[in-house]
């Protein structure tokens, strides 16, 4: 695909957040960009909103521009449940033809309705038509540059964000495509006029086949998305699959602490750089320390200096002295080891990287601080799998020792809770009290199976002495918080749905 010859392009599900992350990229590029998604407010919203980027609220079979060059559309969609991916791949009666026809030279479709004005596109080379998916169209991008992927089950976010961040303060000049807002970025993206791009790079419905990587961060494998992956061994395969298309001369960045990881990194044909806390590896983390100041009031202000963790770091056998970090918990030394490791393999300065590592302060909705409610501390955190949320708060907890933790926990999509009812019900061991809202079911998956209730009830078997609720809504979450948030409680509102919207009711 020549980017060069597409300017229109028009996105079905742009308020997703790996489609608002691409909207950006490519907007700052210089094309025009537009799209559609539902009237629902999401927090990509004000992204799209800052970026001007225009958007649709509610879709439309008219919505699609005139002279379009490249329709990319959300894999949440298909043409039997969204009427602009049916007008655009031309299978519906909506359309005058039978099949999608925008991969061919001169060829256009219709629009039934008041407007019958043909919807024309440019060829588009290498058979993929003009009309893509996201993961289609960022894989076509990504491998047209020095791609650089992260990926596993936990902290993609986190380390793209922050590696793009330490190249990009060290003179790089990369271009960073992460799936939430990064502060420091001012949105999703950064851009370098050099040809490196790094993406958080999801593994959900295998959309690692369609990249070819350069160089691969790999920080853990741990089985998730059980709707697209019945078994571990189908989802472990996904990565060993990825693993073996580094090139040679490429690399990989590789959890040596996580035994799938290790395990897989033996297929891998090119240079390796492990790193661990536990075991031998490359890159080694040790000495480990909070400051002293943690569990003051202040503690929770992420990069306000006030909590940090140190830590040394040796590389193969040499002594690179002493870091220190931000973010809070263990996973997220292991999080800074793979930046380390990162940085080291493109030649930055360790100077640059112990500085620019020390500075980052994290990304939207992890462990993002709100604001605060009657002397109660509000944070956002979207963690999502039982992993992610022990180890978040485990990390709080530390820092935090004597404070009253409470989670409001929105659980996110049926097949995950079902799958992994147990270790859901056994990951808040830390929270000195629990609120179980409703699902949050996905568009991709037949409602029920499991219930918060159920949930709730296994949570209590499990932890007898503490306080555990089932509220259904965020309303009824919200008026309870209002009525009984005690002054210098911490609140952590978790999940990968809308949960978000209690803590700003409470603190607006």
């Amino acid at each position: 695909m020549d980017l060069d010859k597409i300017k229109n392009i028009y996105m079905i599900g742009i308020k997703g957040v790996g489609m608002t992350m691409l909207a950006q990229f490519l907007a700052s590029k210089g094309h025009e960009v537009s799209g559609s998604d539902t009237d629902e407010k999401f927090m990509t919203d004000e992204i799209l909103q800052k970026a001007g980027i225009p958007f649709k609220e509610g879709f439309s079979k008219d919505n699609i521009p005139d002279n379009v060059d490249l329709i990319i559309y959300s894999s949440a969609y298909n043409p039997q449940t969204n009427p602009e991916v049916a007008i655009a791949m031309g299978k519906t009666t909506l359309s005058h033809h039978p099949q999608p026809l925008l991969g061919q030279e001169g060829s256009s479709f219709k629009r039934s309705g008041a407007n019958e004005a043909p919807i024309k596109s440019p060829l588009l080379k290498a058979g993929l038509g003009g009309v893509m998916t996201y993961a289609e169209v960022l894989g076509e991008i990504f491998n047209q540059m020095h791609g650089i992927a992260v990926c596993g089950s936990h902290g993609k976010t986190t380390v793209t964000a922050w590696l793009g961040y330490v190249l990009m303060k060290s003179g790089l000049e990369p271009n960073v495509l992460v799936g939430s807002n990064v502060p420091q970025f001012g949105g999703a993206i950064t851009t370098g006029e050099s040809n490196y791009l790094i993406i958080e790079a999801d593994e959900y419905q295998n959309k690692l086949k369609y990249y070819q990587p350069k160089g691969v961060l790999l920080n853990n494998i741990d089985h998730d998305h059980h709707d697209f992956f019945p078994t571990k061994e189908s989802y472990v395969e996904a990565f060993s699959d990825f693993v073996k298309k580094i090139p040679k001369k490429g690399f990989l960045v590789a959890n040596f602490d996580d035994e799938d990881v290790t395990r897989l990194s033996g297929r891998a044909t090119s240079r390796i750089i492990s790193y661990a806390i536990d075991n031998d590896a490359s890159l080694m983390a040790y000495d480990i320390k909070n400051d002293p100041l943690t569990g003051s009031a202040g503690s929770l202000q992420a990069g306000s200096g006030q909590t940090r963790q140190f830590f040394k770091v040796k590389m193969d056998g040499e002594e690179l002295g002493d870091f220190s970090i931000s973010l809070l918990g263990k996973h997220n030394i292991y999080n800074a080891l793979s930046v380390i490791a990162t940085s080291i393999e493109l030649d930055v300065d360790l100077k640059d990287i112990r500085t620019h590592l020390a500075d980052f302060t994290g990304t939207e909705r992890r462990m993002s601080v709100i604001g605060t409610f009657k002397g109660a501390t509000i944070i956002d955190d979207y963690a999502h799998h039982p992993t992610e949320i022990k180890s978040t708060l485990e990390g709080l907890r530390t820092a935090n020792p004597d404070k009253k933790i409470i989670v409001v926990f929105h659980p996110h999509t049926f097949t995950r809770t079902k799958a992994l009812f147990d270790e859901f019900a056994d990951s808040f061991r830390e929270a000195d009290k629990v609120i179980v809202l409703d699902i949050y079911g996905s568009a991709r998956e037949k409602q029920g199976g499991v219930s918060s209730a159920e949930l709730k009830d296994k949570i209590k078997e499990k932890n007898p002495n503490k306080e555990v609720l089932h509220l259904p809504s965020l309303e009824e979450a919200e008026e309870y918080l209002r009525n009984n948030i005690q002054r210098g409680e911490i609140i952590l509102l978790m999940g990968a749905g809308d949960v978000f919207r209690i803590g700003q009711a409470l603190v607006d």
